[in-house]
């Protein structure tokens, strides 16, 4: 961030603290929640509010004993169980559809690009609502309602968009001759994509596998039309826990949420400033 010069007019004087304290306002409404449940999750009571001996920062106003009901409570580790179940698979699809749907659409010969990616990415477009019910009524007509198999092809249908866009992303900066090279080096297309192609788009396509993965993971709307009692995923745990049985668990498991977030994004911010040095720009 540049430093305000001193020769800077009052109106950019003005200008330059007022977008500063904007920002500062707009990050601080969007990490106070954050700010909020963590420590609500190290409560010692059972209660969503803070208490005296938390406020006053006393030892036994904080416990580990809601991060300990998620880790033997049964409920809470089938749901985290089917969560790693569905969420892992329907990336891997996720990322197998866009990543081929991102080449494809890279090359200059495909007619109707414009109307082919905007089906693509409707998914991400279209609200979550519609996209469940529609999703509710299709699966229903082929038998895939309530099972396994319809839950992971929805989640990865609405993971793709988000590989398709970062792929694409990866693909402006790629150097067609190197294809033509290759093949003219006499090498099959898919040896092509796996030695050339690959290696050189892994950051693109990392990043949006770490995006749809998220997405699965912290998805609950679809599930909710989908699933049924064996695919009851960790947000959908979370949803029927505030919805019958208010506990205190709910924090500790969003604070870990929470955390494995924040690990990815880390993750992401490291692969984009990785693809921008394969493409010699310098990070900002």
């Amino acid at each position: 961030m540049s430093a305000l010069p001193p020769y800077a007019s009052p109106l950019q004087r003005t200008w330059f603290y007022s977008f500063r304290f904007i920002c500062g306002l707009i990050f601080f409404f969007l990490i106070f929640p954050i700010m909020v449940i963590l420590p609500l999750s190290f409560n010692a009571q059972d209660f969503f509010t803070f208490t005296k001996e938390m406020l006053s920062l006393k030892p036994e106003g904080y416990s580990l004993k809601h991060y300990n009901d998620f880790f033997t409570n049964p409920d809470w580790q089938q749901a985290l169980k089917n969560s790693f179940l569905i969420a892992p698979v329907a990336t891997l699809l996720a990322t197998t559809f866009g990543t081929v749907a991102a080449i494809g659409l890279s090359q200059s010969h495909v007619p109707f690009k414009p109307v082919i990616m905007a089906i693509l990415i409707s998914p991400m477009i279209v609200p979550l609502i519609i996209s469940a019910a529609g999703m509710y009524f299709f699966f229903s007509y082929i038998g895939l309602q309530g099972t396994y198999v319809g839950v992971v092809l929805a989640h990865a249908a609405l993971g793709t968009p988000f590989v398709i866009i970062t792929v694409t992303a990866t693909l402006v900066g790629f150097d067609r001759s190197l294809v033509r090279a290759s093949a003219s080096l006499g090498a099959n297309p898919v040896t092509t994509f796996f030695k050339v192609q690959m290696p050189l788009i892994i950051p693109g396509v990392v990043s949006g596998a770490l995006f749809a993965f998220i997405t699965s993971f912290d998805e609950v709307v679809v599930v909710l039309f989908l699933g049924s009692a064996g695919q009851k995923t960790l947000p959908w745990q979370m949803f029927t826990g505030l919805r019958e049985q208010i506990s205190p668990t709910i924090l500790a498991v969003a604070s870990l949420m929470v955390f494995i977030s924040i690990a990815l994004l880390t993750v992401l911010e490291l692969l984009r400033r990785r693809s921008e040095r394969l493409r010699g720009v310098t990070p900002g």
